[in-house]
């Protein structure tokens, strides 16, 4: 399976610097798409994703749920063409400087190029 060769090297790539509890941490997929958060309980400090492929044009978003609202995080920023070996997926990361989340709430990331929408719940 792709993913489980992908995952690995994005998180290296994206987020490497970062220092925080790995108990805060996680890594979702969902069909071609990834996410990754990195954290302390309801405080984010990165933010990565990944898309299987390249393609003109990638880009992502993050936004969240809450009870059941959407709101846009992010606009919408360009992904960067990677390629390791022979996997050639789109990345992008953003650093959220310790941003703070409602107990709850599901962080997401959505490619404009893939049908997959991987979500992260805050949790204390």
């Amino acid at each position: 399976m792709r993913h489980g060769l992908i995952a690995p090297v994005v998180l290296a790539l994206t987020l490497a610097c970062t220092a925080v509890p790995a108990h805060a941490d996680a890594t979702k997929t969902d069909g071609r798409v990834g996410l990754s958060v990195k954290g302390h309980g309801v405080s984010v400090q990165r933010v990565g994703g990944w898309m299987d492929g390249h393609g003109t044009g990638v880009r992502a978003r993050l936004y969240t749920v809450y009870q059941g609202d959407r709101t846009d995080l992010t606009r919408w920023k360009d992904a960067t063409p990677r390629t390791v070996g022979i996997q050639r997926f789109s990345a992008v990361d953003w650093n959220l400087n310790g941003r703070r989340f409602r107990h709850g709430t599901w962080l997401c990331i959505q490619f404009n190029q893939a049908d997959g929408a991987p979500c992260a719940r805050s949790h204390r």
